[in-house]
């Protein structure tokens, strides 16, 4: 299933996207029998998919809305938590960050990870907001993200995988010139709206093997980013995995696994984004989240 949080009179309400159109779950039942959110749904687990499932099955034609006309939300609107990120786990992207920075290629040896907060976290259509006084290298990063589906620690790389509730698209929006400032990812990472997700979460059933996915990125409908998941340097099972060794993962985190090679601080020249610039991430099977910059007034 592909499960949506839109905007339903300015408040989040829980969709199934079917093609291009979205069953409107408060109007397909009655209150109290299917989950009202996203964090609902992912908390019900096994059970409260079946529901869904069941009822997208028999939904009336009325409950159906033209997903063109629907306000989509970032997924889970506001995380309870950080978002857990992996830096540097494409191969040819770490190969182009160590050659823009003029720094020895060093691969690393386990997941690097840092966090976004909640409230760099905005949805599909949103506007990222470019606040020239800040930065004047505004990056993008197209990532393949999962979405913890149980309460784990200490999981196993081989049981790791029945951890992932389902997929979204991520972009790991980024300040450069404060990333190289502060010396450290999360102050050029963590900016309002510099964390995009969606359009919506693919179950990980609908979803299946994550590996061999390809992952790309436009600007303005130039390719920038085009690459695949069999790139990665640690794959899913081995992110979830490391990052639950002495931490606890909960239902509803988002961990966004690196982004390909083609960011602007490996182009040469680099360019960076401007006011106006239509930023389009897209995971194969997933579908494309879809951002304009907006410079502030």
């Amino acid at each position: 299933m592909r499960l949506a949080t839109f905007s339903r009179s300015g408040v989040p309400a829980l969709g199934i996207v079917k093609g291009e159109r979205l069953l409107d779950l408060a109007a397909a039942a009655p209150a109290g029998t299917v989950p009202e959110s996203m964090q609902a749904t992912i908390e019900g687990g096994a059970a409260a998919l079946d529901a869904l499932r069941r009822l997208s099955a028999g939904a009336p034609d009325t409950a159906w809305l033209p997903l063109a006309e629907v306000t989509l939300l970032a997924p889970i609107p506001r995380p309870s938590k950080n978002v857990f990120c992996v830096g540097r786990n494409y191969k040819a992207h770490i190969e182009e960050g160590a050659r823009a920075r003029g720094v020895p290629l060093v691969f690393p040896t386990v997941p690097e990870f840092f966090s976004k907060p909640p409230t760099s976290v905005t949805g599909h259509e949103s506007p990222i907001r470019l606040d020239t006084n800040l930065t004047a290298q505004l990056d993008y990063e197209v990532e393949l993200a999962l979405v913890i589906g149980k309460t784990c620690r200490d999981i196993s790389v081989d049981e790791a995988m029945s951890a992932v509730f389902g997929y979204t698209v991520l972009n790991d929006v980024t300040a450069r010139d404060l990333q190289k400032r502060h010396h450290q990812w999360f102050k050029g990472k963590g900016l309002d709206t510099f964390c995009p997700i969606g359009p919506w979460i693919v179950t990980a059933d609908t979803f299946g093997d994550p590996s061999g996915r390809r992952v790309t990125l436009r600007v303005n409908g130039e390719t920038r980013q085009d690459s695949s998941t069999a790139d990665l340097l640690f794959n899913v099972a081995t992110i979830v995995s490391v990052l639950s060794e002495g931490l606890t993962l909960e239902p509803g985190d988002i961990v966004a696994t690196g982004t390909p090679a083609g960011v602007a601080l490996g182009m040469t020249p680099q360019r960076w984004l401007n006011d106006g610039d239509v930023v389009e991430a897209e995971v194969e099977g997933i579908g494309i989240l879809r951002n304009t910059v907006r410079a502030l007034a």
